[in-house]
This record gives C-alpha cells, structure tokens and sequence, in this order.
C-alpha cells in the first residue's frame, strides 16, 4: 500500500504564490510518475503538471507559472505557483503511480486534496 499526503494550499490574492507539498510512503520499490491534477466546482479533473526521472510536463495554462520539481530521495515532488490567477482556484491532488511489493505492475495512488483559493 502506498500513502500519498498534500500540503501547502491556502488562501492566496491574485499575483501571489503557493508551494504545494506531496510526500509518497508504504512499500514502495519503485516510482514511475508523480503529478498535480486539480478539480474546480463543477469542472473535470485536468492534469496540472506530471515529473518523471527523466522529464516534466506542463499544462499550456501554467506554463511559465507553476513549476514541478521532485526530491527522489525522499519520493517527495513540489509544485511551486507563482503568478496566481483566480481560474487557479481548485482542490489540488496529488497522483503517484508506483510500483509495490506483492503487486506485480504499477499502480496509481491518489492523495486526499489540498484547496487553493485565489481571490481578492
């Protein structure tokens, strides 16, 4: 089993920056691809961005924004927000697909969400 747990939402003004937090733990043996997706009120989830160890990958909307890092040592990956627009607003999750002992193929995990509010 892995345990994935986000940090760092809040309340921020338009302009204004965020760094959001996502620490994976449990049997993991392996770690394919961390990401940010985000859901807004009565809109899909959409991939915000997604690392593996060799590349990242951006939304067009984010893009020169938000920028995605991970710490593979500590199977911990960031998204550092800048530049924050209301449209931003949106329940962030954070999704890991690893591999695990007892399972034969990776798998997707899902943390439990951090809000982002971006308001005047």
């Amino acid at each position: 089993q892995v345990q994935v747990v986000e940090s760092g939402g809040g309340l921020v003004q338009p302009g204004g920056s965020l760094r959001l937090s996502c620490a994976a733990s449990g049997s993991i043996l392996s770690i394919n691809t961390m990401g940010w997706y985000r859901q807004a009120p009565g809109k899909q989830r959409e991939l915000v961005a997604s690392t593996t160890s060799s590349n990242t990958n951006h939304r067009d909307s984010v893009k020169g924004r938000f920028t995605i890092s991970r710490d593979n040592a500590k199977n911990t990956v960031y998204l550092q927000m800048n530049s924050l627009e209301p449209e931003d607003t949106a329940v962030y999750y954070c999704n890991v697909v690893a591999r695990t002992s007892g399972l034969s193929g990776p798998r997707t995990y899902w943390g439990q969400g951090t809000q982002v509010t971006v308001s005047s």
